[in-house]
């Protein structure tokens, strides 16, 4: 199976960008396990680049905040760069860019 992500350590920050259009129950659980395996100590920021991405479902928001809590508390800072229209509205819906930073 392809990767479904590439990440990238960058000292205390983790940077990874989506390479599948859904992050949905298809891919979530490969999705978290690569995030994982791509996880280093010290890590308390996280970048994901959700570029191609054009659609997200509840286990995709349930994998983004998987990776959240994984955060030491406090410091936690999870960006998501590049969002699409689609993927945008459903975390603004659930009011999640109160946790998650939207960037373009």
């Amino acid at each position: 199976m392809p990767s479904l992500i590439e990440a990238h350590p960058d000292g205390s920050a983790l940077k990874i960008t989506l390479k599948v259009p859904r992050l949905d129950a298809a891919v979530a659980r490969g999705f978290k396990q690569e995030c994982e395996e791509a996880w280093a100590d010290g890590i308390n920021a996280v970048e994901i680049d959700l570029g191609v991405v054009q659609f997200i479902d509840s286990s995709g928001i349930g994998a983004l905040l998987s990776i959240y809590k994984k955060l030491p508390a406090g410091s936690a800072s999870v960006r998501l760069l590049r969002a699409t229209p689609e993927v945008q509205s459903v975390i603004e819906l659930l009011r999640l860019h109160r946790i998650f930073e939207l960037v373009d």
